[in-house]
């Protein structure tokens, strides 16, 4: 792998490793310094969020006109630096709320959208696409091995220093990325916005040495782009046209929406339920984390040796009945069920992702790839927070355990989507749409 690409895997890994210490530090912020309430928690759950569902689209359409995704990332990193760094100060002062904490929730899941958007878009550019699948690999594997030692550490941090404290360390991660960003050599070749869009038109030109002053023409090609509301229409025309992406979108979405459900009253099921304390609490998140790890490094092998339709099949089909786990934990040693069945259903998720990430980033037109994946996340992502407010509504009115398993079930339940369509019929993911999928009249 080249330079560049080494910067921005160490760029990506760092604010991963930040925003999985966030995702501990957060919720424990708000139940340890705020008494947040089963409802108020997973309300910022979900406002990380929600905005894939208000701009998750029109990002797409701005991303795909850029000329520079890499000045895009490193905006997105600054400001989400700044928003983590005034929560602990707001605390320091005295003047921390629950308001506070839900805009900078609302805010860095903002910014998420656009630099998650971008990274996809400028990895695709950035390796050739024999490589794709080798650097999704390394970048998921790295989130992974990320999402270990966050948990751990944001834990430990809150422990000794504070849950609030642990959002500094975010905020120094995202410096960190955006140095490296900086530092990547490469730069897009600024093709025009939507360049693949033509129409032909005639115009006069005045012959430039021309005595008689006459005029002549002819027949020129003009690039146009389609205006925003045409553009989105056009990467979910082609989500809900082919056949694999849109069951992966409706999979994604109802799988997310069960596992978010239950992930966003995990810690206070862990807190309240079974009595961990924050330091307890990070290290059972970490050792979730550590099936990422192996999704990350079985993946490859796994989709060489039976082929990669049939590899994002077993991912799901053979992990997800391991979530029923989880609601199984008691205090003291029954905790181990968290960690058993979590591993095995991150590992699961992991693998799939890394299998699903290079297809779309080599089976997608490329001026079509930012309003593809933002179309198809809107989904994914947006169910996130349904998932989220479900998971709080039901913990309020039936408890916290009731609803592990609810959504536990819901998890293993939302495998039999995959089962529709050609995905089952097949032994490897096609590389390109079929030719009149690509129509989009």
């Amino acid at each position: 792998m080249s330079r560049d690409f080494t910067l921005y895997w160490i760029g990506q890994t760092t604010s991963r490793f930040g925003g999985s210490i966030t995702t501990v530090a957060l919720p424990l912020a708000a139940i340890t310094v705020l008494q947040a309430s089963t409802f108020q928690v997973t309300v910022l759950a979900a406002a990380v969020w929600l905005p894939w569902l208000l701009a998750g689209l029109p990002a797409g359409v701005l991303v795909d006109r850029s000329r520079s995704r890499r000045h895009i990332m490193i905006g997105c990193d600054v400001v989400a630096a700044v928003l983590f760094v005034s929560v602990p100060v707001a605390a320091w002062l005295g003047v921390l709320t629950f308001a506070h904490l839900l805009a900078v929730a609302l805010l860095t899941g903002l910014v998420s959208v656009f630099f998650e958007t971008a990274g996809q878009v400028y990895l695709a550019e950035l390796l050739p696409a024999a490589q794709l699948s080798t650097g999704n690999a390394r970048l998921i594997g790295a989130d992974s091995a990320a999402k270990v030692a966050g948990p751990g550490v944001g834990g430990l941090i809150a422990q000794l220093f504070g849950a609030v404290t642990g959002l500094l360390a975010d905020a120094v991660t995202f410096v960190v990325s955006a140095a490296c960003m900086i530092a990547v050599r490469h730069r897009e070749p600024g093709t025009p916005p939507d360049g693949h869009r033509e129409t032909t038109g005639t115009h006069e030109i005045r012959a430039p040495h021309d005595d008689r002053g006459t005029t002549s023409s002819r027949r020129t090609t003009v690039t146009t782009a389609p205006g925003g509301t045409a553009a989105i229409a056009e990467g979910m025309r082609f989500v809900v046209r082919d056949p694999f992406l849109r069951v992966l979108t409706v999979f994604g979405a109802a799988c997310n929406l069960a596992l978010n459900g239950y992930s966003a009253i995990l810690v206070l099921f862990l807190v309240r339920e079974n009595g961990a304390d924050p330091g307890v609490v990070g290290l059972l998140m970490a050792g979730i984390s550590a099936g990422g790890i192996a999704g990350a490094a079985l993946s490859g092998p796994l989709a060489r040796r039976i082929g990669t339709a049939r590899a994002m099949l077993a991912c799901h089909l053979c992990t997800a009945p391991f979530a029923l786990l989880v609601p199984l934990a008691t205090a003291g040693a029954g905790l181990v069920l968290v960690v058993a069945g979590g591993v095995v259903v991150t590992a699961g998720i992991v693998a799939d992702n890394v299998i699903k990430g290079a297809f779309r980033q080599t089976y997608v037109p490329r001026h079509l790839l930012g309003r593809v994946t933002n179309s198809m996340q809107m989904l994914n992502y947006g169910a996130i927070p349904i998932g989220a407010l479900l998971g709080g509504t039901l913990g309020t009115a039936l408890g916290l355990r009731p609803t592990m398993w609810i959504m536990a079930a819901m998890i293993v339940a939302a495998n039999a989507l995959l089962l529709i369509g050609p995905i089952k019929h097949l032994r490897d993911l096609p590389s390109a749409p079929a030719k009149h999928e690509l129509t989009l009249a």
